[in-house]
């Protein structure tokens, strides 16, 4: 077997600075106050390529023999590691073949063409083109460049803690890293725990999409069926194994963030910075502020490595729909009401003076009415009072906030129930977002069960988002399960979800 890496010489001799910038440390000094710490932002967003995947894939090829590097490279990926690869190739004047899903936006694929880079489109996932490159690699003798398995690349991204480190020589509490398939942590954890082992490394990761989490929970590198695609660029369904054996030996924690936490980072970074950071990119920052919260620290100095800045424009909708909700200064109910003369207006005493966001609601029924509402708090604990409120005074209350289908689809969809639609079933279903998908999905909902509810909305991502009702009698459940399996989108039952019959069903 041989010997492990010494990262801590692969870092200090690694070669990332012909193309790489030594960034910047930057006070967060609004979301500091908020928290009581003192947190700053390593802006890896402010690279060439905005982000730092080109410290790992320069190092990998800049050590390459020359032989090898004559032949050329090849690597898989839609995002920022395609573009790290294409700009080195294009400093060290060789071929870099990039195999990226068919599904990959458009503007992604300009990106990586505008530095030089030979785009290839092949399947629908990363899996396929990662497969595909593979193949490609052997073919035309070209050297696969892993985007976060090899030492290194990882030591190429340990640099970073090395740039933390020489910028703040006082004591750090803890440096927070994103985490997808785990180069960056890897790195960054090899060179800080070997100088200061007292500084915590805690890795983040969304909940749906906690690979490395559960990797040390088993002990062992295990592979995810499916990840949520909010932050693609941590959406890794199996880290890797040098990456898996570093943050078993560094890592002192792990915290998983949800998508509204990563929204309301991405406004924080924005009011102390003007810089828009990508759901990846905001990453350890919504790590770092669930972390101080967990732990009650106080006048601490942590470091979130700013990862990443390739935001999608028509994404911003959605951060701003959701970054309230993240920060818990909105709180979405479901209020019922009696449906009589002076109950609207005592639910509206009731709210105070609070600030109402959202306000839907349509007459359905004789007895009681659904108000579905937005209401500005302060805290999670305030949502909580002005529910027990509203019950004290007989008007019940469900709280939505956490509710996914009630923020993604019924908010925009409140009118009413549809009592002739018998049998209903309700399914919320992803799909790879590009021109055409929607009417790809459209056409393989077979006619064997009527469309009683459908509901989409473009969101500016990499994937789509469709709410389906349909209706399906009794004898037809075994054939109705055998359907959603060869229809071959992800798909979540939302029959029994309490958003849904009080507003629809």
């Amino acid at each position: 077997m041989a010997p492990a890496p010494d990262y801590l010489e692969r870092i200090l001799n690694a070669r990332v600075y012909d193309v790489a910038i030594e960034t910047p440390l930057d006070p967060a000094t609004g979301l500091s106050a908020r928290i009581h710490n003192r947190l700053y932002l390593k802006r890896e967003d402010m690279q060439p390529v905005f982000s730092f995947k080109l410290r790992g894939a320069y190092n990998k090829m800049a050590n390459l023999p020359a032989a090898a590097l004559r032949r050329g490279v090849i690597c898989a990926s839609a995002g920022n590691h395609a573009q790290g690869v294409a700009l080195s190739a294009q400093k060290l004047g060789t071929r870099a073949v990039i195999v990226m899903p068919a599904t990959t936006p458009q503007i992604k694929i300009d990106a990586v063409r505008a530095r030089g880079g030979e785009v290839v489109l092949a399947g629908e996932s990363y899996s396929d083109a990662y497969t595909h490159a593979l193949e490609r690699e052997k073919r035309d003798k070209l050297t696969f460049v892993h985007p976060y398995d090899d030492p290194d690349v990882i030591a190429g991204q340990g640099t970073i803690g090395m740039e933390i480190l020489r910028a703040h020589p006082q004591p750090i509490h803890a440096v927070f890293c994103a985490i997808g398939g785990g180069g960056l942590i890897a790195g960054v954890a090899a060179y800080i725990k070997r100088l200061r082992p007292e500084t915590k490394i805690v890795g983040v990761e969304t909940r749906d999409a906690n690979a490395m989490a559960q990797s040390l929970a088993a002990g062992h590198p295990v592979t995810l069926e499916q990840v949520g695609l909010f932050a693609d660029g941590t959406a890794v369904k199996r880290v890797g194994d040098e990456t898996f054996r570093l943050c078993q030996q560094y890592v002192d924690e792990i915290v998983e963030v949800d998508n509204d936490a990563i929204c309301a980072s991405i406004k924080d970074v924005f009011e102390d910075t003007r810089s828009i950071l990508e759901p990846s990119g905001a990453l350890a920052v919504a790590g770092a502020k669930e972390y101080a919260q967990r732990h009650k620290l106080r006048d601490k100095n942590l470091v979130a490595v700013a990862s990443g800045a390739n935001m999608n424009f028509d994404r911003l909708r959605f951060v701003a729909e959701r970054a309230e909700l993240g920060e818990q200064r909105e709180a979405v109910l479901a209020v019922t009401i009696p449906e009589q003369p002076g109950s609207f207006r005592k639910f509206c005493q009731l709210l105070g003076k609070r600030n109402i966001t959202e306000f839907n609601y349509r007459y359905a029924d004789a007895e009681k009415a659904h108000i579905f509402v937005g209401v500005t708090v302060h805290s999670h604990g305030e949502t909580a009072r002005l529910i027990e409120l509203l019950e004290r005074h007989q008007l019940p209350a469900v709280d939505l906030t956490a509710n996914e289908m009630a923020k993604t689809h019924i908010r925009y969809m409140v009118g009413g129930h549809a009592p002739q639609a018998r049998d209903e079933v309700i399914f919320r279903f992803t799909f790879p977002e590009r021109p055409g998908a929607l009417i790809d999905f459209l056409s393989r909902l077979r006619s064997d069960w009527n469309i009683s509810l459908f509901h989409y909305r473009n969101h500016g991502a990499d994937f789509g988002r469709v709410l389906a009702g349909m209706q399906v009698p009794p004898g037809n459940q075994a054939n109705f399960a055998a359907f959603l399996r060869q229809l071959g989108y992800e798909y979540t039952d939302e029959t029994a979800n309490p958003a849904y019959r009080m507003f629809l069903g």
